[in-house]
C-alpha cells in the first residue's frame, strides 16, 4: 500500500513569511487521516511545524502516522525549512514513541502545577513589585537573557532581539503597572536577589503562567530560585488563579530538578529535529 499526503485546503500565506496547508493522509487515494502543517511563526520560514497529525480510528497501529511524517519532512524540505518541531501532550505515550524513533528530541517542555494553600516564605525574604524607575533596566537584562538562549536554538540575533521587542510591546504595554502581569523583586536579608514575571492573563493558559523567573548570578544557588516560585505562586492564587504553567528548556537541569521538588508535572514536550 502506498500512503501519501495530498492538499486538503489551499496554502495560507502571510505578510510575515508564515505559511501553512492541511493535508489529507492517503493509502492508495483513500483517506486515512490528516495533517496540517506550516512554518514556525517564532523561528520564521526555515523552521517547519507538524501543528496536528491524526490518523483514522481504522487505520491505526499499521504505521500511517510514521510514513506521513516522513511525508512531512519532504514538503517542509520543499519549502526550505532546515528543522522541524512538533509539541507531543504528556500523556500521548504513542506520540511521543513514534517522535523518539523518529529522531526527535526535546527541546523544551511546559510544566503545571495545581495549587491550593498558598506556601510560606523563609523568613528572611521579602517582596514588592518593580518600580516604574527600575523597569528600563529589569527590561534590558531580561531582553539580553532572551536573545542568548534564541540564539544558542539557532535563531539569528536580528530576529530575536526583533521577537524580544515585539513581546514585550505586546504583553507589557504599559510596562510594570501593565495589568494582569506581576512583576516582582524577592530581598534577601535586605539586598535584592532576583526577580519573577508572573502573566495572570494569556492567551491558551488556564491559569498563571511564569514568563520570566531569574536570580543574579552572586546570588545563585541558595535557594532564592525555590522562593521566587513559591511566590509566584502566591501571586497566582491572590489573583484567583489556581493552576500555574512554565516552560523550561531541556538542557536547564537544575531547573527541572526544582521544578519537580516542587511538584510541577510536565503536560507537553516541544520535540524537534534537522531535516538538512
Amino acid at each position: 500500500m502506498t500512503t501519501t499526503l495530498r492538499p486538503a485546503g489551499p496554502e495560507e500565506r502571510r505578510d510575515d513569511g508564515v505559511r501553512a496547508r492541511p493535508y489529507d493522509i492517503c493509502v492508495n487515494g483513500r483517506r486515512a487521516g490528516g495533517i496540517r502543517l506550516a512554518t514556525d511563526a517564532r523561528f520564521g520560514p526555515g523552521a517547519g511545524r507538524i501543528e496536528a497529525l491524526d490518523i483514522d480510528a481504522p487505520d491505526r497501529h499499521r504505521g500511517r502516522a510514521t510514513v506521513a511524517a516522513l511525508a512531512a519532512e519532504e514538503v517542509l524540505r520543499g519549502w526550505g525549512c532546515r528543522q522541524i518541531e512538533l509539541t507531543v501532550p504528556a500523556e500521548a505515550a504513542a506520540g511521543l514513541r513514534l517522535a523518539a524513533a523518529l529522531g526527535y528530541t526535546e527541546r523544551s517542555r511546559r510544566m503545571a502545577k495545581a495549587l491550593t494553600a498558598p506556601p510560606e516564605l523563609p523568613a528572611a525574604a521579602r517582596d514588592r513589585p518593580l518600580g516604574a524607575a527600575e523597569y528600563p533596566a529589569w527590561h534590558a537584562a531580561a531582553h539580553a537573557a532572551y536573545v542568548r538562549v534564541q540564539m544558542e536554538l539557532g535563531m539569528s540575533r536580528e530576529r530575536a532581539e526583533r521577537l524580544s521587542a515585539e513581546g514585550h510591546r505586546r504583553m507589557l504595554p504599559d510596562g510594570a503597572g501593565t495589568d494582569g502581569h506581576a512583576l516582582r523583586i524577592l530581598a534577601h536579608d535586605g539586598t535584592d536577589v532576583g526577580s519573577v514575571w508572573v502573566a495572570l492573563r494569556m492567551p491558551g493558559e488556564s491559569g498563571g503562567y511564569v514568563v520570566d523567573v531569574t536570580v543574579d548570578p552572586a546570588h545563585r544557588g541558595r535557594g532564592h530560585g525555590r522562593t521566587l516560585m513559591l511566590l509566584a505562586e502566591r501571586i497566582c492564587l491572590a489573583a484567583g488563579r489556581p493552576v500555574l504553567g512554565l516552560n523550561v528548556y531541556a538542557d536547564n537541569a537544575p531547573a527541572l530538578g526544582l521544578y519537580r521538588s516542587l511538584g510541577y508535572r510536565p503536560t507537553a514536550y516541544l520535540l524537534w529535529k534537522p531535516i538538512l
